[in-house]
Parts: structure tokens; C-alpha cells; sequence
């Protein structure tokens, strides 16, 4: 493997020709140095020390965008970023290669930072510490998704295969610990490499230490979400400990008299000031500008997440109405705003080779849930499908309503588990912990403008599941519906009739797949006997769009005539209150339903938009279906095909399930068609579809 050595440099005279020595000695391919404006003679020192120099305007450095910069004009197999004051010990390289040679998953090495002989006790003392923890008995650790995402550009040796797929984020401060965090999640291994150690280490004075500490927690908040709590007493425990600590170090050292006392003194001020400024630190965009760019090291006056500041108004004399404290940070359709107001995030470069790579990272945007949901369902199933063909999967709940809110992230993803069927992707409330994808997918209308928001994305798609507009009267949600149609995502749609639909009414690119069958749990069962009166209702009336009352009309027209025996299921609770008895199951299990299906002499399922994943799992037992007339229903099943349809009208819905009652060769022709028409849908069907447009989406953006 080729090595390029890449040190960005600003003003780094002090150590720079020392470092370049030192990785030279250790025969890299090339050293690439990137200065931001030097006014030292690093430029100089770099050239001389046999360094390829790139300069670049200090405006436009950053630290994770000029790293991007950097690795894109290195020509390396290998990237080894050192910071411009950390000089490489000997065997550094050839400890690094050897981690990365360790799995062919390692996409990145660190080595521990090695004390310099003036460093301060408590630096000195926390580096070899917090290092040797990672390898108590000093061998290369290889670390996985769950392990300590910790990574540091001081000392980092990156395969440019994962580079290439994860990048650093355009953050201002701890592009590295992000990039740890996204290589894990995306299915990659990093390695601490004890051997590849470097000469490094800030030995500051106690003011410029507490606003270093400022700018470092800030960078964690903006990469990974880390608030730094603020609590007085284990603050001072934790400074009581740290304190003991040093003066242990001290002694080993063979440190004492006054000059331990003076550590001493300094100890305390030290990890006091760390305690209070890495809480400040994690909260600066709580803090006006001004004392921002006091406080940081670098200067920076932008907040945690940007600069936030409120323009100051005149309040008016006196109020005029009661004053209501908000519930929420901000509003549920805050991402619609954002997105009308400024437009989405900037997508990445997608070339076209990245859509025919044999794993694709897919992250998958959904809405709030509960036990029974169809839609999440058929989400779970073919994430399932994606990762059994290799692709890395993830899902990032949106529930700006705060549904799921006292819900732990353990419960969430219980119920994703429970209810929809195990799925290996990790679930995340909210995008706290965002790390790009190269396809990011939107499942609902409400999830299009969060997925406009995200960054670190190839390309988006649209899993289409139904026309939602129809889901709402004249209402702005009807609008922001039918706007999300408008964005350019590339759309998969759950029928041909649905994928026809939005492209000419809306524009929308896109291709289409058919809902399988889960025929391990529905299909025949020749021991089962079959009852000749019972009619299975999916009576879901927290769903409009299965017109539950007009269901309930049509069963009570049919009790008028005979006695049936009628079993609800779908909802949680009773959602009507009916003229005559029925069984109400609630929400039921696929091998419970299964089985009712295989007993029962006919199902009831209306659809007033897209066709239903249900009347084709009944057809899989056998038992044949009334549905609505028109729409997708005739467009998928056809006039006279293996769905009894019927018009929007209680009386003739009433007629076609009394056919299917009485006319026993009306009801084996039904039978036999469902069932020849259920065995044609399978989930491997439906997964090689929606595999098919995901890679389509990057093709189409790379074009």
C-alpha cells in the first residue's frame, strides 16, 4: 500500500521540521503539508524538509473541509494525518500499516499522543492514562460499532476506501471524533495501535486550557451531541480525584517539596477550569457573541449549532392575552419551514460507480408509530431484505410531536423489534447522531423535509407507500403533503398505478415495486376446517382511508339479512358501537391472523387509496377479498380478477359478500385466483425492486 504523510500547517515552525525528519526517516510515499497562511517560514521549513506544499487561503480553512481537500490531492492507498506539533516515533508507520492489515474491515487506526519531556504532570499523566486504556495489555484493539467512538487526527491512519465513503464533516472542531462515530455506524472497524505513537501534547497555561476546553466541548456538542452536565457536587468530587491522581503522579515521578505543591496548586485550577468550561463549552450558543469570542482560544463567536442570535424588539406595552409557555423546542413542521425558508442541505458528489457498489449505506427516515402500523411494517420488511443482501441500514425515528419522547432508546427500539419484526439497523430518535448515508430515504410525508436537512448524503429517494395529500381535507397539511412530491427525491413507489399517479400529476421521477407475501405464515392449511360463516373486517378506524364506516354500514345491511358471524380486528379498541354482536380481536398477531384467515369465508378490506398489503395475505389462505371498485384496488386486482369488487355503497358492498356466502362456485373461482395471484408476490420481489431504485437514485444524481 502507498503512504501519504498529510500535516495541516498553520504557524507550526516550532516543531515542524523535527516531525518532517522524523516521518521521512520512516520512508512514506509522500509528505503533503496544506498551510493556511503561515507567517513563520513553515512554508520554508515544510519545503525543505522534502514536503509536497499546498497553500490555501486561511479563510478557507477548516478542519474537517481542508482534511477533505487534503486527501482528495494526496495519491496515497494510505492517508496519515499528523498535526503539525506531533512528531512521530520511530516504528509510528509500520505499527499503523500493520493495524489496518489486521481485518480487511479496519478502515482507520489511531496511536496513542506520547508526553513530551516539558509536559505538565496532569497532561502528562492523563495522556498515558486515557491511551493505555484502550489496550490494558499494550496489543493492537480492534473496536466496533458500540465500542468508544473515540478517534484523533493528532495521530490517525486512514484505508481511502473509508475515507472515501465517510469523509469528515464540514464542522468547525472534532472532525475526527465524528468521523469515528460514522465509520463504526456505517460497518467499519478502527484499531488502537499502541505502537504508532506520537510525540504531541497542548501544555498551555491555566487561562488558555479552560478556553481550550471551551472550544473542544463545543466541537463534541456540534459532532456528537454531548452535553456536559452541570452538577456542583460530583464536579467536586471529580476535581478531588483528579487532584489525588496528579500528586500520585508526582511522587512516581520522583516529584516533591515545593515543586509538588506548585503542581498541586496548578491541579486544582486545571480540572476545576476543565469542569466549568467544558460545561460552557457545550452550551456556548447559550451565550451572547461577544463572551463566545472572549472565551474561545480560536475565537470563535458562532454558537454550539451557529450563530443564533435574536434580533432585539420592542415588546409592546402590555400584553393583550394570556401567555402560553411553549411544550416544545420548536414546532412539529419547524423542518417544513426550514426547508421552504432556506432550502435543502447540499448533496455530496455522487459518481457513477457508487450505485453499483455491492453494499450501500441506507439511511431511512420514519415517522412516529404504534403497534399495529402497516406502513412501518412493510419498512421493517424490506430493511430486512436490504440487509440480508448486504447493504448497512439505519433508522432515524422523526417525532417532532414528542410521541415516543418518554420512551428510552432501548423501548423504541424494543417496539420497532416486537411489533414490525427484528431489523439489524440501529434506530435513533431524532438526528442527533447523524453520520451521513448514500442514500437517504424518506418514508412519509412528514420525513421529506427533515431528509432535505440532512448532510453527508449522496443521493435521496421517496418511499412512497400511498397518496397521502388524500389523507387530508382542504388543510395545509394537504399542501406541505403535495409539496414533498415537488423535491426532487427519487421516488419508490408501492404500485405500478401509485408510481403513475405522482409522475404525472406531480413530475416525479421514480419506479415502482409490488408488496410481498410472507408465505412462511399465510398460505393453505388442507387439516384446517373451514367455516361457511364468518366474515374477517379489517376494521381500522384510526385510519380514514379504510372507510371503517362504511364497512360497519355494509355488515350491518348484511346481519339485516342473515346471521353472520362477524370478527373485527385492526384498532387497539372498539371503534364502533354496532346494532348486533361481534368479535372484536384488536391488534393481532401475522401467525394469529394467519390462522384466522384459514377458518374464516370471507374478508372485508376497503382501501380508498393505495391497495392494501391485507386482502393479499388473506388470498395467500385461500380466502377470497371484497374491496372498492375503482382506484388502485381494479388498477392492481382488474374487473373480474381475484378480488371481489364492489361500488362505495353499503347495500353493494353487502351483495358481493353475500355472493361469496352463497355461491360456493363464485367463492372456489375467487379462492383459486387469490391464491395464484398471492404466490406471484414474494418479499424477495419487493426487495430486489426497491434495491433497484435506491441504486437508480444514484445513478440519477450522477448524472
Amino acid at each position: 500500500m502507498t503512504v501519504s504523510v498529510i500535516v495541516p500547517v498553520r504557524d507550526g515552525a516550532r516543531y515542524l521540521a523535527e516531525l518532517l525528519d522524523a516521518a521521512r526517516a520512516q520512508e512514506p510515499d509522500e509528505i503533503l503539508v496544506i498551510d493556511s497562511g503561515s507567517r513563520d517560514g513553515s512554508v520554508e521549513i515544510a519545503r525543505a524538509g522534502g514536503a509536497r506544499v499546498i497553500e490555501i487561503d486561511p479563510q478557507d480553512f477548516a478542519h474537517g473541509r481542508t482534511r477533505n481537500f487534503a486527501a482528495e490531492q494526496a495519491t496515497g492507498d494510505v492517508l496519515a494525518f499528523l498535526t503539525q506539533d506531533a512528531t512521530p516515533a520511530p516504528g509510528w508507520l509500520a505499527a499503523h500499516l500493520a493495524a489496518l492489515e489486521l481485518d480487511p474491515r479496519v478502515g482507520v487506526s489511531f496511536g496513542p499522543h506520547l508526553p513530551r519531556p516539558d509536559t505538565s504532570p496532569m497532561i502528562a499523566r492523563e495522556l498515558t492514562e486515557f491511551f493505555a486504556s484502550f489496550a490494558p495489555d499494550g496489543e493492537p484493539a480492534l473496536q466496533g460499532p458500540g465500542d468508544e467512538p473515540f478517534l484523533s487526527n493528532v495521530n490517525a491512519c486512514y484505508r481511502r476506501a473509508c475515507w472515501e465513503e465517510i469523509r469528515f464533516r464540514d464542522v468547525a472542531y472534532s472532525e475526527d471524533q465524528a468521523f469515528g462515530r460514522d465509520a463504526l455506524a456505517a460497518g467499519w472497524l478502527k484499531v488502537y495501535a499502541p505502537g504508532a505513537g506520537v510525540l504531541h501534547a497542548h501544555d498551555y497555561g491555566p487561562v488558555e486550557f479552560a478556553r481550550r476546553y471551551f472550544d473542544e466541548y463545543r466541537g463534541l456538542r456540534e459532532t456528537t451531541g454531548h452535553l456536559e452536565p452541570v452538577a456542583p457536587r460530583e464536579s467536586l468530587s471529580y476535581v478531588k480525584v483528579q487532584v489525588a491522581g496528579d500528586r500520585r503522579w508526582l511522587a512516581e515521578q520522583g516529584v516533591g517539596g515545593i515543586d509538588a505543591a506548585r503542581w498541586t496548586a496548578r491541579s486544582v485550577v486545571h480540572h476545576g477550569g476543565r469542569r466549568v468550561f467544558s460545561a460552557l463549552g457545550s452550551r456556548a450558543d447559550r451565550l451572547p457573541p461577544a463572551v463566545r469570542g472572549a472565551i474561545s482560544l480560536e475565537g470563535r463567536t458562532d454558537g454550539a449549532g451557529g450563530d443564533h442570535d435574536a434580533v432585539a424588539v420592542e415588546a409592546p406595552p402590555e400584553p393583550t392575552g394570556r401567555v402560553i409557555p411553549p411544550k416544545h423546542d420548536a414546532h412539529p413542521l419547524d423542518a417544513t419551514l426550514r426547508v421552504l425558508r432556506d432550502g435543502p442541505a447540499p448533496l455530496l458528489p455522487a459518481a457513477p460507480e457508487t450505485a453499483e457498489r455491492d453494499r450501500l449505506r441506507i439511511a431511512i427516515v420514519i415517522p412516529h408509530f404504534r403497534e399495529g402500523s402497516g406502513g412501518h411494517r412493510t419498512i421493517c420488511t424490506l430493511v430486512r431484505g436490504l440487509e440480508a443482501r448486504g447493504h448497512v441500514c439505519s433508522l432515524w425515528l422523526h417525532d417532532p410531536a414528542g410521541i415516543h419522547q418518554a420512551e428510552a432508546d432501548s423501548v423504541v427500539r424494543a417496539h420497532v423489534d416486537e411489533w414490525f419484526g427484528p431489523v439489524a439497523a440501529p434506530v435513533y430518535k431524532g438526528f442527533e447522531h447523524w453520520h451521513g448515508a448514500d442514500v437517504v430515504v424518506a418514508t412519509g410525508w412528514q420525513t421529506v423535509h427533515p431528509a432535505l436537512l440532512l448532510d453527508q448524503v449522496r443521493a435521496r429517494a421517496y418511499l412512497v407507500q400511498d397518496h397521502e395529500p388524500e389523507f387530508y381535507a382542504t388543510s395545509a397539511d394537504r399542501l406541505f403533503a403535495e409539496d414533498t412530491y415537488h423535491r426532487g427525491f427519487y421516488v419508490i413507489a408501492a404500485s405500478p398505478w401509485l408510481r403513475d399517479l405522482v409522475r404525472s400529476r406531480y413530475g416525479a421521477d421514480g419506479t415502482a415495486f409490488e408488496l410481498g407475501v410472507d408465505h412462511e405464515i399465510y398460505g393453505m392449511d388442507p387439516g384446517v376446517p373451514r367455516r361457511d360463516d364468518t366474515i374477517v373486517f379489517y376494521g381500522r378506524g384510526a385510519t380514514p382511508r379504510r372507510a371503517t364506516e362504511l364497512g360497519w354500514l355494509a355488515l350491518s345491511e348484511l346481519r339485516r339479512r342473515r346471521d353472520v358471524r362477524v370478527v373485527a380486528y385492526g384498532d387497539s379498541a372498539p371503534n364502533w358501537e354496532q346494532p348486533f354482536p361481534y368479535e372484536f380481536l384488536g391488534v393481532v398477531a401475522p401467525t394469529e391472523l394467519a390462522s384466522l384467515y384459514r377458518r374464516a369465508t370471507a374478508g372485508l378490506v376497503l382501501s380508498l387509496t393505495n391497495y392494501s398489503l391485507i386482502p393479499q395475505e388473506m388470498m395467500a389462505c385461500g380466502l377470497p377479498v371484497v374491496d372498492l371498485r375503482g382506484g388502485c384496488s381494479e388498477a392492481m386486482f382488474g374487473e373480474n380478477g381475484p378480488v371481489e369488487l364492489a361500488n362505495a355503497d353499503p347495500v353493494a358492498i353487502a351483495d358481493a359478500l353475500e355472493r361469496l356466502l352463497d355461491d360456493q362456485a363464485e367463492w372456489d373461482r375467487r379462492s383459486a385466483a387469490g391464491l395464484s395471484w398471492a404466490a406471484e408476490r414474494t418479499w424477495d420481489a419487493a426487495v430486489d425492486a426497491v434495491e433497484q431504485g435506491l441504486r437508480e437514485s444514484l445513478r440519477v444524481r450522477a448524472r
